[in-house]
Protein backbone atom coordinates (compact mmCIF):
# COMPACT_ATOMS: atom_id res chain seq x y z
CA UNK A 1 0.00 0.00 0.00
CA UNK A 2 2.35 2.33 0.80
CA UNK A 3 4.57 1.29 -2.16
CA UNK A 4 1.88 1.79 -4.30
CA UNK A 5 1.19 5.45 -2.57
CA UNK A 6 5.11 6.57 -3.29
CA UNK A 7 4.67 5.58 -6.76
CA UNK A 8 1.34 7.38 -7.16
CA UNK A 9 2.81 10.50 -5.72
CA UNK A 10 5.96 10.28 -7.67
CA UNK A 11 3.87 9.95 -10.97
CA UNK A 12 1.62 13.13 -9.61
CA UNK A 13 5.26 15.53 -8.89
CA UNK A 14 6.58 14.14 -12.43
CA UNK A 15 3.65 15.10 -14.53
CA UNK A 16 3.38 18.66 -12.17
CA UNK A 17 7.17 19.25 -13.19
CA UNK A 18 6.83 21.37 -16.43
CA UNK A 19 4.11 23.09 -14.42
CA UNK A 20 6.31 24.28 -11.99
CA UNK A 21 9.10 24.59 -14.40
CA UNK A 22 7.29 27.21 -15.99
CA UNK A 23 5.91 29.27 -12.76
CA UNK A 24 9.79 30.02 -11.72
CA UNK A 25 11.08 30.66 -15.30
CA UNK A 26 11.71 34.45 -15.50
CA UNK A 27 13.13 36.20 -18.35
CA UNK A 28 14.70 38.92 -15.93
CA UNK A 29 15.52 39.11 -12.30
CA UNK A 30 17.03 41.68 -10.54
CA UNK A 31 18.61 40.91 -7.20
CA UNK A 32 19.79 43.11 -3.87
CA UNK A 33 17.45 46.17 -4.93
CA UNK A 34 16.68 48.68 -2.60
CA UNK A 35 12.66 48.97 -3.90
CA UNK A 36 11.03 52.01 -3.18
CA UNK A 37 7.40 52.03 -2.16
CA UNK A 38 6.69 55.35 -3.58
CA UNK A 39 3.10 55.54 -2.43
CA UNK A 40 3.96 55.37 1.13
CA UNK A 41 8.04 56.57 1.22
CA UNK A 42 9.47 53.85 2.64
CA UNK A 43 12.59 51.70 1.38
CA UNK A 44 13.11 48.04 1.72
CA UNK A 45 16.48 46.54 0.89
CA UNK A 46 17.65 43.54 -0.14
CA UNK A 47 14.61 42.55 -2.50
CA UNK A 48 14.30 40.74 -5.35
CA UNK A 49 12.13 41.22 -8.60
CA UNK A 50 11.13 38.76 -11.05
CA UNK A 51 10.34 39.80 -14.63
CA UNK A 52 8.31 37.59 -17.62
CA UNK A 53 8.04 39.72 -20.71
CA UNK A 54 5.76 42.87 -19.70
CA UNK A 55 5.05 41.98 -16.48
CA UNK A 56 6.34 41.99 -12.85
CA UNK A 57 5.71 38.47 -11.62
CA UNK A 58 7.10 38.42 -8.21
CA UNK A 59 8.63 40.96 -5.51
CA UNK A 60 10.47 40.06 -1.97
CA UNK A 61 12.97 39.07 -0.07
CA UNK A 62 16.03 38.24 -1.94
CA UNK A 63 17.36 34.97 -0.55
CA UNK A 64 14.08 33.71 -1.07
CA UNK A 65 13.30 34.58 -4.28
CA UNK A 66 16.72 33.78 -5.88
CA UNK A 67 15.95 30.08 -4.78
CA UNK A 68 12.14 29.93 -6.71
CA UNK A 69 13.44 31.50 -9.97
CA UNK A 70 15.72 31.21 -12.93
CA UNK A 71 16.15 34.11 -15.09
CA UNK A 72 17.80 33.95 -18.56
CA UNK A 73 19.22 37.62 -17.25
CA UNK A 74 20.33 39.04 -13.87
CA UNK A 75 20.98 41.87 -12.75
CA UNK A 76 22.68 42.92 -9.59
CA UNK A 77 21.41 45.71 -8.14
CA UNK A 78 23.27 45.88 -4.53
CA UNK A 79 23.21 49.42 -3.56
CA UNK A 80 20.86 50.75 -5.74
CA UNK A 81 17.08 51.31 -5.96
CA UNK A 82 14.64 50.33 -7.79
CA UNK A 83 11.42 52.90 -8.76
CA UNK A 84 8.70 52.77 -11.30
CA UNK A 85 8.95 54.04 -14.56
CA UNK A 86 8.63 57.88 -14.28
CA UNK A 87 6.15 59.37 -16.81
CA UNK A 88 6.21 63.21 -18.06
CA UNK A 89 2.57 64.80 -18.11
CA UNK A 90 2.73 67.08 -20.56
CA UNK A 91 5.22 67.14 -23.86
CA UNK A 92 4.48 68.38 -27.36
CA UNK A 93 5.32 67.17 -30.61
CA UNK A 94 5.46 69.68 -33.53
CA UNK A 95 6.83 72.82 -35.28
CA UNK A 96 4.65 71.43 -39.16
CA UNK A 97 5.41 68.17 -41.57
CA UNK A 98 9.11 69.35 -41.85
CA UNK A 99 10.01 68.83 -38.49
CA UNK A 100 8.40 64.90 -38.29
CA UNK A 101 11.90 63.44 -37.92
CA UNK A 102 13.46 65.82 -35.20
CA UNK A 103 10.39 65.10 -33.18
CA UNK A 104 10.75 61.71 -33.60
CA UNK A 105 14.59 61.24 -32.72
CA UNK A 106 13.25 62.66 -29.57
CA UNK A 107 11.80 59.51 -28.42
CA UNK A 108 14.98 58.02 -27.27
CA UNK A 109 16.06 60.95 -25.24
CA UNK A 110 13.05 60.69 -22.80
CA UNK A 111 13.59 56.12 -22.24
CA UNK A 112 17.61 57.74 -21.51
CA UNK A 113 16.35 59.50 -18.35
CA UNK A 114 13.91 57.37 -17.33
CA UNK A 115 10.91 58.64 -18.22
CA UNK A 116 9.02 55.21 -19.56
CA UNK A 117 5.59 57.23 -20.78
CA UNK A 118 4.92 60.43 -22.07
CA UNK A 119 1.07 62.66 -22.43
CA UNK A 120 1.33 64.18 -25.90
CA UNK A 121 -0.54 67.31 -25.16
CA UNK A 122 -1.00 68.30 -28.90
CA UNK A 123 1.26 70.23 -31.32
CA UNK A 124 0.28 70.81 -34.94
CA UNK A 125 1.36 66.48 -35.63
CA UNK A 126 -1.89 65.07 -34.54
CA UNK A 127 -1.66 62.09 -37.24
CA UNK A 128 1.65 61.48 -37.01
CA UNK A 129 1.84 61.32 -32.93
CA UNK A 130 -1.32 59.01 -33.29
CA UNK A 131 0.50 56.91 -35.34
CA UNK A 132 3.33 56.87 -33.15
CA UNK A 133 1.47 55.82 -30.98
CA UNK A 134 0.48 52.67 -32.51
CA UNK A 135 3.97 52.17 -33.38
CA UNK A 136 5.59 51.79 -30.00
CA UNK A 137 2.85 50.24 -28.71
CA UNK A 138 3.57 47.31 -31.33
CA UNK A 139 7.21 47.47 -31.00
CA UNK A 140 7.66 48.76 -34.46
CA UNK A 141 9.25 52.32 -33.33
CA UNK A 142 11.31 52.68 -30.39
CA UNK A 143 10.13 55.25 -27.55
CA UNK A 144 8.32 55.44 -24.26
CA UNK A 145 4.38 55.01 -23.96
CA UNK A 146 2.89 57.31 -25.71
CA UNK A 147 -0.69 58.50 -24.99
CA UNK A 148 -2.09 61.44 -26.95
CA UNK A 149 -4.83 64.10 -27.57
CA UNK A 150 -4.74 64.33 -30.82
CA UNK A 151 -5.40 67.46 -32.37
CA UNK A 152 -6.81 69.94 -30.05
CA UNK A 153 -10.27 71.71 -30.14
CA UNK A 154 -10.08 75.40 -30.75
CA UNK A 155 -12.60 78.51 -32.45
CA UNK A 156 -12.34 79.12 -36.11
CA UNK A 157 -8.84 80.46 -37.29
CA UNK A 158 -7.19 79.89 -34.36
CA UNK A 159 -3.61 81.00 -33.43
CA UNK A 160 -2.06 77.60 -33.03
CA UNK A 161 -2.34 74.93 -36.23
CA UNK A 162 -2.94 71.88 -36.23
CA UNK A 163 -6.66 71.82 -34.58
CA UNK A 164 -10.01 70.75 -34.86
CA UNK A 165 -11.86 74.13 -35.04
CA UNK A 166 -15.53 74.84 -34.02
CA UNK A 167 -17.66 77.91 -33.86
CA UNK A 168 -21.07 76.55 -32.90
CA UNK A 169 -22.29 73.56 -30.67
CA UNK A 170 -22.20 71.59 -33.86
CA UNK A 171 -18.55 72.23 -34.45
CA UNK A 172 -18.03 70.69 -30.84
CA UNK A 173 -19.83 67.82 -31.45
CA UNK A 174 -18.14 67.30 -34.97
CA UNK A 175 -14.74 67.99 -33.12
CA UNK A 176 -15.55 65.42 -30.33
CA UNK A 177 -16.85 62.70 -33.05
CA UNK A 178 -13.38 63.04 -34.73
CA UNK A 179 -11.56 62.60 -31.25
CA UNK A 180 -13.66 59.56 -30.70
CA UNK A 181 -12.55 58.19 -34.06
CA UNK A 182 -9.01 58.66 -33.54
CA UNK A 183 -9.40 57.19 -30.02
CA UNK A 184 -7.58 59.69 -28.67
CA UNK A 185 -6.78 59.25 -24.68
CA UNK A 186 -7.96 62.70 -23.41
CA UNK A 187 -9.48 66.25 -25.09
CA UNK A 188 -7.51 69.07 -25.27
CA UNK A 189 -9.49 72.17 -25.48
CA UNK A 190 -7.66 75.93 -25.88
CA UNK A 191 -8.80 79.13 -25.66
CA UNK A 192 -7.21 81.27 -28.81
CA UNK A 193 -10.55 82.16 -30.42
CA UNK A 194 -13.11 79.39 -28.98
CA UNK A 195 -15.76 81.11 -27.14
CA UNK A 196 -16.43 80.78 -23.34
CA UNK A 197 -19.17 79.28 -23.87
CA UNK A 198 -17.84 76.43 -26.50
CA UNK A 199 -15.45 76.08 -24.13
CA UNK A 200 -17.53 75.13 -21.27
CA UNK A 201 -20.13 73.13 -24.13
CA UNK A 202 -16.67 70.91 -25.02
CA UNK A 203 -15.94 70.60 -21.52
CA UNK A 204 -19.35 69.02 -20.47
CA UNK A 205 -19.89 67.07 -23.65
CA UNK A 206 -16.34 65.50 -23.47
CA UNK A 207 -17.30 64.82 -19.54
CA UNK A 208 -20.86 63.00 -21.22
CA UNK A 209 -18.89 60.86 -23.33
CA UNK A 210 -16.74 59.46 -20.91
CA UNK A 211 -13.36 61.58 -22.09
CA UNK A 212 -10.80 63.26 -20.16
CA UNK A 213 -10.34 66.62 -20.79
CA UNK A 214 -7.43 69.29 -19.84
CA UNK A 215 -7.03 72.89 -21.70
CA UNK A 216 -6.19 76.20 -21.70
CA UNK A 217 -9.28 78.26 -19.97
CA UNK A 218 -10.57 81.54 -21.39
CA UNK A 219 -9.84 84.56 -19.47
CA UNK A 220 -13.59 85.47 -19.65
CA UNK A 221 -14.28 82.51 -17.38
CA UNK A 222 -12.83 81.34 -13.60
CA UNK A 223 -11.08 78.38 -13.32
CA UNK A 224 -13.98 77.39 -10.96
CA UNK A 225 -16.48 77.65 -14.23
CA UNK A 226 -14.50 75.29 -15.90
CA UNK A 227 -14.00 73.00 -12.94
CA UNK A 228 -18.06 73.11 -12.56
CA UNK A 229 -18.36 72.30 -15.93
CA UNK A 230 -15.72 68.96 -15.94
CA UNK A 231 -12.42 69.84 -16.64
CA UNK A 232 -9.91 66.99 -15.46
CA UNK A 233 -6.62 68.63 -15.71
CA UNK A 234 -5.56 72.23 -15.37
CA UNK A 235 -2.49 72.99 -17.20
CA UNK A 236 -0.10 75.06 -16.23
CA UNK A 237 0.61 76.70 -12.56
CA UNK A 238 -1.10 79.99 -13.66
CA UNK A 239 -4.06 78.94 -13.94
CA UNK A 240 -4.14 77.59 -9.98
CA UNK A 241 -3.38 81.02 -9.35
CA UNK A 242 -5.71 82.55 -10.85
CA UNK A 243 -8.13 80.55 -8.96
CA UNK A 244 -7.11 81.75 -5.66
CA UNK A 245 -8.03 85.32 -6.75
CA UNK A 246 -10.44 87.62 -4.49
CA UNK A 247 -12.01 88.78 -7.44
CA UNK A 248 -11.68 86.35 -10.29
CA UNK A 249 -15.04 86.37 -10.83
CA UNK A 250 -15.22 90.37 -11.77
CA UNK A 251 -12.35 90.47 -13.53
CA UNK A 252 -13.32 87.78 -15.85
CA UNK A 253 -16.97 89.57 -16.21
CA UNK A 254 -15.00 92.59 -16.75
CA UNK A 255 -12.43 91.06 -19.38
CA UNK A 256 -15.80 89.31 -21.28
CA UNK A 257 -17.78 92.59 -21.49
CA UNK A 258 -14.58 94.17 -22.79
CA UNK A 259 -14.64 96.83 -20.22
CA UNK A 260 -10.85 95.81 -19.55
CA UNK A 261 -8.21 94.47 -22.03
CA UNK A 262 -5.97 91.24 -21.03
CA UNK A 263 -3.14 93.22 -19.79
CA UNK A 264 -5.32 94.95 -17.35
CA UNK A 265 -7.28 91.64 -16.58
CA UNK A 266 -3.46 90.23 -15.51
CA UNK A 267 -2.34 93.21 -13.60
CA UNK A 268 -5.82 93.07 -11.48
CA UNK A 269 -4.73 89.04 -11.18
CA UNK A 270 -1.05 89.39 -9.97
CA UNK A 271 -2.33 92.02 -7.66
CA UNK A 272 -5.21 90.09 -5.72
CA UNK A 273 -4.07 86.54 -4.70
CA UNK A 274 -5.59 85.51 -1.66
CA UNK A 275 -4.57 82.40 0.68
CA UNK A 276 -7.90 81.77 1.60
CA UNK A 277 -9.80 82.30 -1.24
CA UNK A 278 -6.82 79.89 -3.24
CA UNK A 279 -8.01 77.08 -0.48
CA UNK A 280 -11.20 77.16 -0.87
CA UNK A 281 -10.90 76.64 -4.44
CA UNK A 282 -7.89 73.89 -4.35
CA UNK A 283 -10.07 72.23 -1.76
CA UNK A 284 -12.96 72.41 -4.60
CA UNK A 285 -10.24 70.76 -7.11
CA UNK A 286 -8.92 67.88 -4.98
CA UNK A 287 -12.86 67.24 -4.05
CA UNK A 288 -14.13 67.49 -8.13
CA UNK A 289 -10.75 65.41 -8.95
CA UNK A 290 -9.01 68.02 -10.92
CA UNK A 291 -5.24 67.24 -10.79
CA UNK A 292 -3.06 70.00 -11.98
CA UNK A 293 0.14 69.64 -14.14
CA UNK A 294 2.40 72.32 -13.01
CA UNK A 295 4.83 72.66 -15.91
CA UNK A 296 6.96 75.38 -13.48
CA UNK A 297 10.27 74.64 -14.74
CA UNK A 298 8.68 76.32 -18.48
CA UNK A 299 8.02 78.85 -17.28
CA UNK A 300 11.20 79.49 -15.03
CA UNK A 301 13.12 79.30 -17.89
CA UNK A 302 11.35 82.16 -20.02
CA UNK A 303 11.69 84.43 -16.71
CA UNK A 304 15.02 84.15 -15.07
CA UNK A 305 16.54 84.12 -18.91
CA UNK A 306 18.23 87.77 -18.05
CA UNK A 307 20.20 86.01 -15.68
CA UNK A 308 20.46 82.18 -16.55
CA UNK A 309 20.83 82.27 -20.22
CA UNK A 310 20.49 79.30 -22.09
CA UNK A 311 22.06 79.77 -25.57
CA UNK A 312 25.01 77.48 -24.81
CA UNK A 313 23.41 74.67 -23.02
CA UNK A 314 24.89 71.63 -24.03
CA UNK A 315 21.62 69.85 -24.05
CA UNK A 316 20.97 71.44 -27.09
CA UNK A 317 23.42 69.17 -28.76
CA UNK A 318 20.17 66.74 -28.84
CA UNK A 319 17.99 69.24 -30.19
CA UNK A 320 17.65 69.19 -33.92
CA UNK A 321 18.45 72.63 -35.91
CA UNK A 322 14.41 73.02 -36.58
CA UNK A 323 13.16 72.62 -33.72
CA UNK A 324 15.48 75.00 -32.00
CA UNK A 325 14.77 78.03 -34.57
CA UNK A 326 10.98 77.42 -33.06
CA UNK A 327 12.71 78.46 -29.46
CA UNK A 328 13.42 82.36 -31.28
CA UNK A 329 9.99 83.79 -30.56
CA UNK A 330 10.07 83.11 -27.16
CA UNK A 331 13.00 84.11 -26.28
CA UNK A 332 13.18 87.32 -28.79
CA UNK A 333 10.17 88.73 -27.18
CA UNK A 334 11.75 88.11 -23.14
CA UNK A 335 15.29 89.58 -24.47
CA UNK A 336 12.96 92.93 -25.72
CA UNK A 337 11.45 93.56 -21.69
CA UNK A 338 12.12 96.58 -19.69
CA UNK A 339 13.92 96.24 -16.48
CA UNK A 340 11.19 96.79 -14.61
CA UNK A 341 8.82 93.98 -16.76
CA UNK A 342 11.68 91.81 -16.00
CA UNK A 343 11.83 92.71 -12.07
CA UNK A 344 7.97 91.50 -12.65
CA UNK A 345 8.53 88.37 -13.85
CA UNK A 346 10.67 87.15 -11.53
CA UNK A 347 8.79 88.31 -8.47
CA UNK A 348 5.45 86.84 -10.39
CA UNK A 349 7.36 83.58 -10.74
CA UNK A 350 7.98 83.27 -7.28
CA UNK A 351 4.18 84.29 -6.52
CA UNK A 352 3.02 81.29 -8.71
CA UNK A 353 4.99 78.56 -7.84
CA UNK A 354 4.33 79.51 -3.54
CA UNK A 355 1.32 78.28 -4.75
CA UNK A 356 2.69 74.33 -5.39
CA UNK A 357 2.48 73.26 -1.73
CA UNK A 358 -0.71 75.07 -1.05
CA UNK A 359 -2.36 72.62 -3.94
CA UNK A 360 -0.60 69.83 -2.01
CA UNK A 361 -1.82 70.48 1.37
CA UNK A 362 -5.19 70.89 -0.41
CA UNK A 363 -4.90 67.24 -1.32
CA UNK A 364 -4.80 68.22 -5.26
CA UNK A 365 -3.18 65.39 -7.76
CA UNK A 366 -0.01 67.48 -8.76
CA UNK A 367 0.80 65.44 -12.05
CA UNK A 368 4.57 65.99 -13.28
CA UNK A 369 4.91 67.69 -16.70
CA UNK A 370 7.71 69.73 -18.69
CA UNK A 371 5.67 71.11 -21.32
CA UNK A 372 8.86 69.98 -23.32
CA UNK A 373 8.70 70.49 -26.83
CA UNK A 374 8.97 72.64 -30.16
CA UNK A 375 8.58 76.56 -29.13
CA UNK A 376 9.30 76.29 -25.70
CA UNK A 377 12.50 77.37 -25.61
CA UNK A 378 15.19 75.39 -23.86
CA UNK A 379 12.60 73.13 -22.13
CA UNK A 380 14.53 70.13 -23.39
CA UNK A 381 12.61 66.79 -23.47
CA UNK A 382 14.33 63.66 -21.14
CA UNK A 383 16.29 66.03 -18.57
CA UNK A 384 13.24 68.32 -18.28
CA UNK A 385 11.37 66.27 -16.21
CA UNK A 386 14.11 65.58 -13.78
CA UNK A 387 14.44 69.78 -13.54
CA UNK A 388 10.52 69.78 -12.92
CA UNK A 389 11.36 67.68 -10.09
CA UNK A 390 14.05 69.75 -8.54
CA UNK A 391 12.02 72.49 -8.59
CA UNK A 392 9.08 70.64 -6.84
CA UNK A 393 11.18 70.09 -3.74
CA UNK A 394 12.64 73.53 -4.30
CA UNK A 395 9.02 75.45 -3.87
CA UNK A 396 8.14 72.85 -0.93
CA UNK A 397 7.50 69.67 -1.80
CA UNK A 398 9.04 66.52 0.19
CA UNK A 399 10.86 64.20 -2.53
CA UNK A 400 8.58 61.66 -1.93
CA UNK A 401 5.68 63.98 -2.97
CA UNK A 402 7.91 64.67 -6.21
CA UNK A 403 8.34 60.81 -6.99
CA UNK A 404 4.58 61.04 -6.35
CA UNK A 405 3.70 63.52 -9.09
CA UNK A 406 6.28 61.42 -11.63
CA UNK A 407 5.22 57.97 -10.88
CA UNK A 408 1.75 57.55 -9.52
CA UNK A 409 -0.22 60.70 -10.51
CA UNK A 410 -0.06 59.70 -13.69
CA UNK A 411 -1.73 56.09 -13.88
CA UNK A 412 -4.15 57.77 -11.63
CA UNK A 413 -5.39 60.22 -14.05
CA UNK A 414 -5.64 57.93 -16.53
CA UNK A 415 -7.01 55.38 -14.26
CA UNK A 416 -4.61 52.74 -14.53
CA UNK A 417 -2.63 52.40 -11.00
CA UNK A 418 -3.17 48.66 -11.28
CA UNK A 419 -0.57 48.49 -14.04
CA UNK A 420 1.46 51.12 -13.25
CA UNK A 421 3.07 53.33 -10.31
CA UNK A 422 4.52 50.70 -7.70
CA UNK A 423 7.60 47.91 -8.35
CA UNK A 424 4.87 45.38 -7.05
CA UNK A 425 3.48 42.15 -8.67
CA UNK A 426 1.41 42.11 -11.67
CA UNK A 427 2.74 45.92 -12.78
CA UNK A 428 4.00 46.74 -15.92
CA UNK A 429 8.01 45.76 -15.95
CA UNK A 430 8.54 49.86 -16.66
CA UNK A 431 11.37 49.81 -13.89
CA UNK A 432 14.18 52.98 -13.09
CA UNK A 433 17.38 51.74 -11.27
CA UNK A 434 19.01 54.53 -9.08
CA UNK A 435 22.96 55.16 -7.60
CA UNK A 436 21.10 56.99 -4.85
CA UNK A 437 18.13 57.26 -2.52
CA UNK A 438 15.04 59.48 -4.02
CA UNK A 439 13.61 59.68 -1.10
CA UNK A 440 15.94 61.68 0.76
CA UNK A 441 17.57 63.67 -2.48
CA UNK A 442 15.22 64.32 -5.37
CA UNK A 443 18.62 65.00 -7.65
CA UNK A 444 19.08 60.84 -7.19
CA UNK A 445 16.14 60.56 -10.51
CA UNK A 446 19.22 61.60 -12.92
CA UNK A 447 21.64 58.98 -11.37
CA UNK A 448 20.12 56.33 -13.05
CA UNK A 449 22.41 53.00 -14.00
CA UNK A 450 19.75 50.99 -15.61
CA UNK A 451 16.03 51.57 -17.40
CA UNK A 452 13.61 48.20 -17.57
CA UNK A 453 10.68 49.26 -20.31
CA UNK A 454 7.92 46.92 -21.27
CA UNK A 455 10.45 44.13 -19.96
CA UNK A 456 13.41 44.79 -21.66
CA UNK A 457 16.24 46.14 -19.73
CA UNK A 458 18.52 49.03 -21.04
CA UNK A 459 21.73 49.32 -19.01
CA UNK A 460 23.72 52.25 -18.63
CA UNK A 461 25.98 51.59 -21.75
CA UNK A 462 22.68 51.31 -24.04
CA UNK A 463 21.62 54.38 -22.64
CA UNK A 464 24.79 56.18 -23.30
CA UNK A 465 23.99 55.23 -26.86
CA UNK A 466 20.99 56.14 -27.29
CA UNK A 467 22.69 60.14 -26.33
CA UNK A 468 25.05 59.56 -28.15
CA UNK A 469 22.90 58.00 -31.25
CA UNK A 470 20.84 60.85 -31.00
CA UNK A 471 24.06 63.64 -30.75
CA UNK A 472 25.57 62.34 -34.04
CA UNK A 473 21.69 62.44 -35.30
CA UNK A 474 21.67 66.31 -34.75
CA UNK A 475 25.04 66.80 -35.80
CA UNK A 476 24.31 65.55 -39.19
CA UNK A 477 21.04 67.89 -39.50
CA UNK A 478 23.32 70.84 -38.37
CA UNK A 479 25.94 70.18 -40.94
CA UNK A 480 23.61 69.72 -43.89
CA UNK A 481 21.79 73.23 -42.60
CA UNK A 482 24.82 74.98 -42.09
CA UNK A 483 25.60 77.64 -44.78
Amino acid sequence: MNKTLCLLLSAMLASSAPALAAETSADVLIRHATVIDVEHGRATSGQAVAIRGTDILAVGDDAQLATQWKAAQTIDAKGRYLIPGLWDMHVHFGGGPALIEENKALLPLYVAHGITTVRDASGDLAEQVLSWRGQIASGQLFGPQLFTSGAKIEGIAPVWKGTLEAGDKAGVDAALDREQRDQVDFVKITDSTLTPELFLYALSQAKQRGLRTSGHIPMALTVGQAVDAGISSIEHLDYAYKAGVKDEAAIAADFAAGRIDRAEANRRLRSGFDRATAMQAYERFAKAGVAVTPTLDGGRIIDFLDVEPRDQDPYLAYIGPGLRATYAWRVERAAKATPEQIQARHAHYAEVAAVLPMLQQAGVQIMAGTDAGFLNSYNFPGIGLHNELALYVREGLTPVQALQSATRAGPAWFGKLDRYGAVSAGKAADLVLLERNPLEDIAATRAITTVVMRGKVYDRAALDRMLSDSKAQVAEWNAKTSP
